[in-house]
Protein backbone atom coordinates (compact mmCIF):
# COMPACT_ATOMS: atom_id res chain seq x y z
CA UNK A 1 0.00 0.00 0.00
CA UNK A 2 1.29 3.26 -0.78
CA UNK A 3 0.42 5.86 1.81
CA UNK A 4 0.04 9.66 0.98
CA UNK A 5 -0.29 12.19 4.03
CA UNK A 6 -3.07 14.84 3.03
CA UNK A 7 -2.85 16.20 6.56
CA UNK A 8 -2.26 15.40 9.70
CA UNK A 9 -2.41 18.33 11.95
CA UNK A 10 -4.70 19.55 14.74
CA UNK A 11 -5.28 22.68 13.53
CA UNK A 12 -5.22 25.03 10.35
CA UNK A 13 -2.63 26.95 9.71
CA UNK A 14 -0.44 27.66 6.93
CA UNK A 15 2.13 25.04 8.11
CA UNK A 16 -0.75 22.90 9.26
CA UNK A 17 -3.29 21.05 7.93
CA UNK A 18 -6.49 18.71 9.35
CA UNK A 19 -6.33 14.88 9.14
CA UNK A 20 -6.59 13.03 5.85
CA UNK A 21 -4.17 9.77 4.53
CA UNK A 22 -4.67 8.51 1.31
CA UNK A 23 -4.36 4.86 0.55
CA UNK A 24 -3.68 3.54 -3.10
CA UNK A 25 -4.84 6.52 -4.77
CA UNK A 26 -8.11 5.45 -4.31
CA UNK A 27 -9.05 4.89 0.06
CA UNK A 28 -9.38 7.91 2.29
CA UNK A 29 -8.85 7.86 5.64
CA UNK A 30 -11.09 10.66 7.39
CA UNK A 31 -11.29 14.01 5.53
CA UNK A 32 -9.77 17.27 6.86
CA UNK A 33 -7.96 17.58 3.87
CA UNK A 34 -8.48 17.11 0.32
CA UNK A 35 -8.59 20.02 -2.31
CA UNK A 36 -6.19 21.77 -0.61
CA UNK A 37 -3.71 19.19 -1.99
CA UNK A 38 -5.35 16.95 -4.39
CA UNK A 39 -6.38 18.41 -7.84
CA UNK A 40 -9.94 17.29 -9.62
CA UNK A 41 -8.48 14.26 -11.66
CA UNK A 42 -6.71 13.19 -8.20
CA UNK A 43 -10.16 13.57 -5.99
CA UNK A 44 -11.71 11.15 -8.58
CA UNK A 45 -9.74 8.49 -8.04
CA UNK A 46 -11.31 8.59 -4.91
CA UNK A 47 -13.60 6.10 -4.39
CA UNK A 48 -14.14 5.32 -0.56
CA UNK A 49 -13.76 7.14 2.47
CA UNK A 50 -13.57 6.47 6.16
CA UNK A 51 -14.64 8.51 8.52
CA UNK A 52 -13.54 8.32 12.07
CA UNK A 53 -15.73 10.59 13.64
CA UNK A 54 -17.89 13.69 12.90
CA UNK A 55 -15.88 16.46 14.39
CA UNK A 56 -15.10 19.03 11.46
CA UNK A 57 -11.48 18.65 11.46
CA UNK A 58 -11.94 15.15 10.22
CA UNK A 59 -15.31 15.73 8.00
CA UNK A 60 -14.78 19.38 6.64
CA UNK A 61 -13.16 18.92 3.10
CA UNK A 62 -15.87 15.93 2.57
CA UNK A 63 -18.46 18.51 1.28
CA UNK A 64 -16.06 20.58 -1.28
CA UNK A 65 -14.86 17.01 -2.43
CA UNK A 66 -18.87 15.54 -3.30
CA UNK A 67 -19.49 19.20 -4.86
CA UNK A 68 -16.29 18.60 -7.09
CA UNK A 69 -17.05 15.35 -8.15
CA UNK A 70 -20.44 16.76 -9.06
CA UNK A 71 -19.24 19.28 -10.66
CA UNK A 72 -16.68 17.27 -12.85
CA UNK A 73 -20.17 14.85 -13.91
CA UNK A 74 -18.08 11.68 -12.68
CA UNK A 75 -20.00 8.61 -13.52
CA UNK A 76 -19.24 7.14 -10.32
CA UNK A 77 -21.15 7.61 -6.36
CA UNK A 78 -18.30 8.05 -3.97
CA UNK A 79 -18.73 5.91 -0.88
CA UNK A 80 -18.63 7.38 2.57
CA UNK A 81 -17.92 5.41 5.31
CA UNK A 82 -18.40 5.09 8.67
CA UNK A 83 -20.40 4.71 12.59
CA UNK A 84 -24.49 5.19 12.02
CA UNK A 85 -23.72 8.65 14.33
CA UNK A 86 -21.22 9.75 12.24
CA UNK A 87 -22.53 8.97 9.15
CA UNK A 88 -25.72 10.76 11.01
CA UNK A 89 -24.15 13.92 12.25
CA UNK A 90 -22.97 14.66 8.72
CA UNK A 91 -25.99 14.20 7.52
CA UNK A 92 -27.90 16.37 9.83
CA UNK A 93 -25.79 19.08 10.44
CA UNK A 94 -23.26 19.44 7.87
CA UNK A 95 -24.91 18.67 3.86
CA UNK A 96 -28.59 18.92 5.13
CA UNK A 97 -29.34 21.54 2.60
CA UNK A 98 -28.94 24.27 4.66
CA UNK A 99 -24.96 24.41 5.34
CA UNK A 100 -24.36 22.83 1.95
CA UNK A 101 -26.33 20.37 -0.50
CA UNK A 102 -26.94 17.23 0.35
CA UNK A 103 -25.21 15.32 -2.65
CA UNK A 104 -26.96 11.92 -1.54
CA UNK A 105 -29.81 13.12 -3.18
CA UNK A 106 -27.91 15.39 -5.81
CA UNK A 107 -26.15 14.37 -8.74
CA UNK A 108 -25.70 16.04 -12.30
CA UNK A 109 -25.68 12.56 -14.54
CA UNK A 110 -28.51 10.85 -12.51
CA UNK A 111 -26.43 9.18 -9.80
CA UNK A 112 -26.48 10.78 -6.14
CA UNK A 113 -22.48 12.29 -5.84
CA UNK A 114 -21.99 10.35 -2.75
CA UNK A 115 -23.61 7.55 -0.75
CA UNK A 116 -23.45 6.82 3.13
CA UNK A 117 -22.72 3.44 3.67
CA UNK A 118 -22.98 2.37 7.54
CA UNK A 119 -19.51 0.14 9.05
CA UNK A 120 -20.41 -1.00 12.53
CA UNK A 121 -17.68 -1.75 15.23
CA UNK A 122 -16.26 -4.92 14.82
CA UNK A 123 -18.01 -5.33 10.87
CA UNK A 124 -15.63 -6.05 8.13
CA UNK A 125 -16.16 -5.42 4.69
CA UNK A 126 -13.90 -5.45 1.49
CA UNK A 127 -14.00 -2.13 -0.43
CA UNK A 128 -12.70 -2.49 -3.87
CA UNK A 129 -8.66 -4.63 -3.18
CA UNK A 130 -8.64 -3.82 0.52
CA UNK A 131 -9.79 -5.35 3.52
CA UNK A 132 -11.47 -2.64 6.38
CA UNK A 133 -12.10 -3.81 10.01
CA UNK A 134 -13.87 -1.08 12.42
CA UNK A 135 -13.03 -1.13 15.73
CA UNK A 136 -14.61 1.58 18.53
CA UNK A 137 -12.40 4.10 20.41
CA UNK A 138 -12.84 6.57 23.30
CA UNK A 139 -13.05 9.77 22.22
CA UNK A 140 -15.70 12.45 22.85
CA UNK A 141 -18.16 12.11 20.74
CA UNK A 142 -18.88 8.50 19.02
CA UNK A 143 -15.25 7.56 16.95
CA UNK A 144 -13.62 4.43 15.53
CA UNK A 145 -10.47 3.87 14.24
CA UNK A 146 -10.05 1.44 11.48
CA UNK A 147 -7.35 -1.77 10.17
CA UNK A 148 -7.01 -1.72 6.31
CA UNK A 149 -5.44 -4.70 4.97
CA UNK A 150 -4.05 -5.37 1.57
CA UNK A 151 -1.75 -7.70 -0.28
CA UNK A 152 -0.33 -8.61 2.66
CA UNK A 153 -0.09 -5.41 4.44
CA UNK A 154 -1.79 -3.79 7.15
CA UNK A 155 -2.78 0.03 8.66
CA UNK A 156 -3.87 0.62 11.65
CA UNK A 157 -5.65 4.43 12.42
CA UNK A 158 -6.92 5.08 14.96
CA UNK A 159 -7.96 8.23 14.34
CA UNK A 160 -8.73 10.71 17.85
CA UNK A 161 -9.03 9.01 20.73
CA UNK A 162 -8.01 8.70 24.52
CA UNK A 163 -6.89 5.03 26.11
CA UNK A 164 -8.81 2.97 24.30
CA UNK A 165 -8.90 -1.43 24.74
CA UNK A 166 -10.89 -2.46 21.72
CA UNK A 167 -8.71 -1.20 18.91
CA UNK A 168 -5.39 -2.74 19.78
CA UNK A 169 -6.95 -6.40 19.19
CA UNK A 170 -6.26 -5.32 15.66
CA UNK A 171 -2.53 -4.53 16.02
CA UNK A 172 -0.80 -7.65 15.76
CA UNK A 173 1.64 -8.00 12.95
CA UNK A 174 1.20 -4.31 11.62
CA UNK A 175 2.79 -2.62 9.06
CA UNK A 176 1.97 0.72 10.09
CA UNK A 177 0.60 2.24 12.81
CA UNK A 178 -0.84 5.73 12.34
CA UNK A 179 -1.85 7.36 16.09
CA UNK A 180 -2.93 10.61 16.76
CA UNK A 181 -1.34 11.91 19.65
CA UNK A 182 -2.37 15.56 20.39
CA UNK A 183 -0.73 16.74 23.40
CA UNK A 184 2.02 16.92 25.30
CA UNK A 185 2.83 14.68 28.22
CA UNK A 186 2.63 17.44 30.87
CA UNK A 187 -0.67 17.95 29.41
CA UNK A 188 -2.51 14.40 30.40
CA UNK A 189 -5.02 15.75 32.56
CA UNK A 190 -6.14 17.74 28.87
CA UNK A 191 -5.90 14.83 27.14
CA UNK A 192 -8.03 12.53 28.66
CA UNK A 193 -10.77 15.19 29.58
CA UNK A 194 -11.21 15.48 25.37
CA UNK A 195 -10.64 11.81 24.61
CA UNK A 196 -7.14 12.45 23.04
CA UNK A 197 -3.32 10.61 23.98
CA UNK A 198 -0.21 12.16 24.94
CA UNK A 199 2.87 9.94 24.26
CA UNK A 200 3.07 8.17 27.44
CA UNK A 201 -0.72 7.14 27.58
CA UNK A 202 0.07 5.98 23.32
CA UNK A 203 3.23 3.41 24.78
CA UNK A 204 0.69 2.59 27.43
Amino acid sequence: MQLRVLGCGGAELPYSRPPAFLLDGSLLLDAGTVGAVLDEHEQCDINHVLLTHAHLDHTRALPFLADNLNLCRWPKTLEVHGSADCLQAVQTHLMNNVIWPDFSTLGLIGNPAIAYRELCEGQTVHLDSFEVTAYPVNHVVPAQGYLVRKGGKSILYTGDTGPSEEIWKGAADLSLLLAEVSFPNDMEDVARLTGHLTPRLLVE
